[in-house]
């Protein structure tokens, strides 16, 4: 296998954000078991471990984890195995508690994944399913930004460096030939770096003047009087991109892939319920976020915040390569070798099970 190199500032970005977290105890929230419903899976066998660690963010494009735990959907397909889930609060953490095995199996945004799978030399994760499309927006102060045309000399917030929305907005930027330096953010628009939990704040205080940033954060801002200028689904083909995927360390892969294929079935369902009864969905997704974050969403704000978002079980692989390209082309990340990155042997195998057509690599699967 070739060897995959990350970019200097993606690798810095990880390590920085991680520690910095790590030092705050705001990366990750608490880890909890989850009792078996019942003794076995619906196999009617016991499965080949007796625990699964599950990561995810307590964020609406995380709702397909958020509805499976809720709803016990993976516990159902579980059995007598043990879910120990945990919530994170970004990206590179998550990553970093997947190589050193405190989950197993994570929701995750797109970049981030690619950043691990490149550090790691193509060893660390496979993506194994999809998760949402959507739900990312550029939200502004009306005030000081009228159009598009208005954002020079402006500061635009993204979640973190090198990720998934700070490689969309710099892409962005530069389209519009606007020079902007990746590492600090600094140039024709200013990039500021702020946590989707510090970013109403910083809008409030004036010190950004809009930001690039996924749902709930961006109708958190239009609650707050900021207008969206932009839906990040006007510019790709069809309106389709990744958000959120699902991974799962190399390791429990190979070594459990009948837990994994438990974690997918439940995914599958979860989706599913979401598309039948999109109202119940939501408010279950909801109190699981009360439930990791001690506040529910507001119906101001969890209201449109879901309406934009798509859940799918396609990785969308396709986009996954654009995103990593549009990383290469920001300057964030050396170009990697991403063949080997997708595995859908078994989300494949539970859609061919429930009379649905597979999905696609799109080049990127294990060879």
């Amino acid at each position: 296998m070739h060897h995959q190199t990350i970019g200097r500032v993606a690798m810095a970005a990880v390590a920085v954000t991680t520690a910095a977290g790590l030092l705050s105890g705001c990366s990750y929230g608490a880890s909890a078991d989850e009792a078996p419903k019942q003794t076995v899976g619906v196999s009617g066998a016991k499965l080949s471990a007796d625990t699964v660690k599950i990561g995810y963010f307590p964020n609406l494009t995380h709702a397909t984890a958020l509805v499976g735990l809720q709803d016990g959907l993976f516990q159902k397909e579980l059995g007598s195995t043990r879910i120990k889930s945990q919530y994170f609060n970004a990206g590179p953490a998550e990553i970093e508690a997947l190589n050193a095995g405190s989950i197993d199996i994570g929701w995750i945004g797109p970049n981030s994944a690619i950043n691990g799978y490149a550090k790691s030399h193509g060893t660390s994760l496979r993506i194994i399913g999809g998760s949402a499309s959507g739900g990312v927006k550029l939200v502004v102060n009306p005030a000081k930004i009228g159009s598009l045309d208005d954002l020079r000399g402006k500061k635009i917030a993204t979640p973190q460096l090198g990720g998934t929305q700070d490689v969309a907005l710099l892409n962005y930027l530069a389209g519009k030939g606007y020079k902007v330096d990746p590492a600090s953010g600094a140039g024709d628009v200013n990039v500021l770096r702020t946590e989707n939990k510090v970013v109403p704040e910083a809008y409030k205080s004036g010190s950004i003047d809009g930001a690039w940033v996924p749902e709930p954060t961006a109708s958190r801002l239009v609650t707050l009087g900021a207008k969206v200028l932009l839906d990040e689904k006007s510019l790709w083909p069809g309106g389709v991109f990744v958000t959120t995927n699902i991974i799962v360390s190399q390791k429990f892969l190979a070594a459990h892939p009948d837990v994994v294929e438990a974690v997918l079935r439940g995914a599958v369902a979860a989706n599913a319920f979401i598309k039948a009864d999109p109202e119940k969905a939501k408010a279950d997704a909801n109190l699981r976020i009360k439930a990791d974050t001690g506040n529910a969403l507001p119906a101001a704000i969890l209201d449109p915040a879901w309406a934009g978002i798509d859940f799918i079980d396609d990785p969308l692989a396709a986009t996954l390569q654009t995103g990593a390209d549009h990383a290469v082309a920001a300057g964030l990340l050396d170009k990697p070798e991403l063949a080997g990155i997708v595995d859908l042997t078994l989300l494949n195998k539970v859609l061919t099970a429930a009379g649905r057509p597979a999905v696609a690599d799109a080049g990127l699967g294990v060879k």
